[in-house]
C-alpha cells in the first residue's frame, strides 16, 4: 500500500510536456528565399510569438527544391517545439499532389499547428504590352506565341497557375523559374518576362506604383484597396489561386504542447498590428485550430492533384 501511495505521489509531479515550455530559443524554419511574402509571414508570427512565449522566435531560411529540403529537415526533427515549419502552398498542397519523389509525407510527418493567413493571386503584366485588359492579353498571347512568365520556383503556385492559365486560354508560353519570388517580379518589372501569376502581397506595391498592370484576381471576390476584375468576372468562372501559409511541427508532438501552440500562433496572428498589416497588403488572417489545418491540407493536396490534371502538369525535376 505504501509503495503505491509513494508511486501515485511521484507521479503527481510528473510535469506535462507544456509545463516550463519554452525554455530555450524556438527556431522557425522557413523553405524559401528570404524576401516577399515569406519573410512578411515568418518574421511577424516569429516577433508575435517571441512577445507572447518570453523566447527568443529564430527565422531561418533553408530554400531549395520548392521548399522540400527546409520542410524534410523539419519532419525529422524532435518533435518537441522548438523547431517548427512555416510550411505554404508549395510545400503542403502542391508537393505532395504533384510530385511522387518528396522527401516527406505532407500529412504523416508533421503535426498540423494553425493555418496563419491566405493570399489571393494576381495576374500582373509588364506595362510595356499592349494589353489593358485580360481579353486583350489572351488575344497577344495566342497571336504572339513564346511569352515568358516567372514563378518562385519549379512547382511553386505561380508555376502551376501559369500552366493552368495558359491552357485554359489556349496560348503556349515558356515558364522561367527564379528562387524566390522577389527575382522573378524584378524581371517582370524590368520586361526580362511578360507576365505572372504572383500573391496579392507582393505584386500590390509594384501595381500601386505603376510598374506592374493586373488584369485579373484569382479570387472569389475583389479585394478592398486594390481595384482588379476576378478571373470569373472575365469568363474564367472557377479560377481561383490562393497562397497560404500555416505553422506545422514535426509528427508526434505531445497533444498539450500542440493545443498549446496553436492558441499561441493564433494569437500572434490576431495581433491588431500584425492583423491590420496582413489585412493591408491583400491577406486574409486566420489563425485556425490544428485539427482545422489538417483538413486544409487535405483539401488543398485534392485541389492541386486536380489542377494539375486539368493542365496536364508534370513536376518539373
Amino acid at each position: 500500500m505504501r509503495l503505491l501511495v509513494a508511486l501515485l505521489l511521484a507521479l503527481s509531479f510528473v510535469p506535462a510536456h507544456g509545463q516550463g515550455f519554452p525554455s530555450k530559443p524556438i527556431k522557425l524554419v522557413a523553405p524559401f528565399p528570404p524576401g516577399g511574402e515569406i519573410d512578411l509571414v515568418a518574421r511577424g508570427v516569429g516577433q508575435k510569438l517571441s512577445e507572447h512565449l518570453g523566447q527568443p522566435v529564430v527565422v531561418e531560411n533553408v530554400a531549395g527544391a520548392a521548399g522540400a529540403i527546409g520542410s524534410e529537415r523539419v519532419a525529422k526533427a524532435a518533435p518537441d517545439g522548438y523547431t517548427l515549419l512555416l510550411g505554404a502552398t508549395t510545400t503542403h498542397g502542391i508537393n505532395p499532389a504533384l510530385n511522387p519523389k518528396l522527401p516527406y509525407d505532407a500529412v504523416k510527418d508533421f503535426t498540423p499547428i494553425s493555418l496563419v493567413t491566405t493570399i489571393p493571386h494576381v495576374f500582373v503584366v509588364n506595362p510595356s504590352l499592349p494589353a489593358n485588359t485580360l481579353a486583350e492579353f489572351v488575344q497577344l498571347a495566342r497571336a504572339k506565341p513564346g511569352m515568358t512568365y516567372g514563378s518562385a520556383g519549379n512547382g511553386s503556385p505561380h508555376h502551376l497557375a501559369g500552366a493552368l492559365f495558359s491552357s485554359l486560354a489556349g496560348f503556349s508560353a515558356t515558364h522561367v523559374p527564379y528562387k524566390g519570388v522577389g527575382p522573378s517580379i524584378v524581371d517582370l518589372v524590368s520586361g526580362q518576362i511578360n507576365f505572372m501569376s504572383a500573391g496579392a502581397t507582393a505584386a500590390d506595391p509594384h501595381i500601386k506604383a505603376g510598374k506592374l498592370r493586373a488584369l485579373a484576381l484569382a479570387a472569389p471576390a475583389r479585394l478592398p484597396g486594390l481595384d482588379v476584375p476576378t478571373f470569373a468576372e472575365q469568363g474564367y468562372k472557377g479560377f481561383e489561386v490562393m497562397a497560404w501559409y500555416a505553422v506545422f511541427a514535426p509528427a508526434g508532438l505531445a497533444l498539450d504542447l500542440t493545443n498549446r501552440l496553436s492558441a499561441e500562433v493564433a494569437k500572434a496572428t490576431n495581433s491588431p498590428d500584425f492583423r491590420e498589416r496582413l489585412k493591408s497588403l491583400g491577406a486574409t488572417p486566420v489563425g485556425s485550430s490544428s485539427q482545422e489545418l489538417a483538413v486544409h491540407v487535405r483539401n488543398e493536396i485534392d485541389r492541386w492533384t486536380r489542377a494539375g490534371k486539368a493542365a496536364n502538369f508534370k513536376m518539373e525535376q
